[in-house]
């Protein structure tokens, strides 16, 4: 069963999903093929998922698109999407996040998803060397202009992405923080301190890239503890992430139907106590 975690008056389920893969190579242009990433989408309401994480810097515009054409409001899906960033004419990331560019990619969403007020959006404002990391400083000019468009009522709840605690906080004071999307996996914690502060302030904590950067020796205890469990090494990395702390929910993204299926199965994987402290010592 997938278990579903509060933001706001939103009962999100704990296992996502995160739409980034549905656009073509390198998240830029259409997808391969486009019958199987509607079918990805209609099959998250079949296998009881009903949160989706999206950007309209996703292809861009396509992946909105997709979720749009793919579901209806009798499918009780709920989308979060990100503002902060765009796509070059190469496909490059670039970096936007002056008050007057975050209003106008709050209103392409609007537009792309075709809906009248966004469910949730979150600030993505660090980026660091790679890309990943918080960078510090004050974030209300940005959060301030996301608040204003809150108030007109194209917004309904606020998050965060790639924030450090001090900005986390900076935020709070402006308006409510909803949740926060942060870089955290079993081989890189360098964020707990973010994910402590929102367990205590009763916050979502997203994480994504969930096996990024493990070391050989990080990757084979990690797929010993698997092979003993009968379970991919994914499916124990969710897991630990999933049991790390209650407010945690997660995003994997896919653009297979099986592989979707997979995803969901393996995050509900209840792993024992001696994995999870073999894998906490890593």
């Amino acid at each position: 069963m997938n278990d579903t975690y509060p933001v706001a008056d939103l009962d999100l389920t704990r296992t996502g999903f995160g739409a980034m893969q549905l656009a073509g190579p390198n998240v830029f242009g259409p997808p391969r093929d486009r019958s199987e990433a509607l079918a990805v989408l209609r099959t998250l309401v079949d296998v009881g998922v009903n949160h989706v994480d999206t950007a309209d810097f996703y292809g861009p515009h396509v992946v909105n698109e997709l979720i749009r054409e793919a579901f209806t409001p009798a499918d009780g899906v709920h989308v979060v999407t990100k503002v902060g960033a765009v796509r070059d004419e190469h496909g490059a990331w670039v970096p936007q996040t002056a008050p007057h560019h975050l209003v106008e990619q709050v209103h392409a969403n609007l537009r792309t998803l075709g809906v009248d007020a966004l469910e949730v959006v979150n600030l993505r404002v660090g980026g660091g060397a790679d890309g990943h990391t918080a960078v510090p400083g004050s974030i209300a000019e940005q959060f301030g202009a996301l608040a204003d468009l809150q108030r007109q009522g194209l917004v309904r709840h606020l998050g965060l992405s790639t924030v450090d605690v001090d900005q986390l906080h900076e935020a709070r004071s402006i308006a409510p923080v909803v949740c926060v999307q942060n870089s955290y996996n079993l081989a890189h914690r360098e964020d707990e301190a973010v994910l402590r502060a929102t367990q205590e302030l009763g916050i979502a904590y997203v994480p994504y890239f969930p096996l990024g950067g493990f070391s050989p020796l990080q990757s084979r205890t990690l797929t010993d503890v698997a092979t003993r469990l009968g379970a991919s090494p994914l499916a124990v990395a969710l897991a630990w992430l999933l049991q790390r702390s209650p407010n945690v929910l997660l995003i994997p993204g896919t653009s297979s139907v099986t592989h979707l299926r997979e995803n969901v199965a393996g995050a509900a994987l209840d792993l024992p106590a001696d994995a999870v402290a073999e894998l906490d010592a890593l």
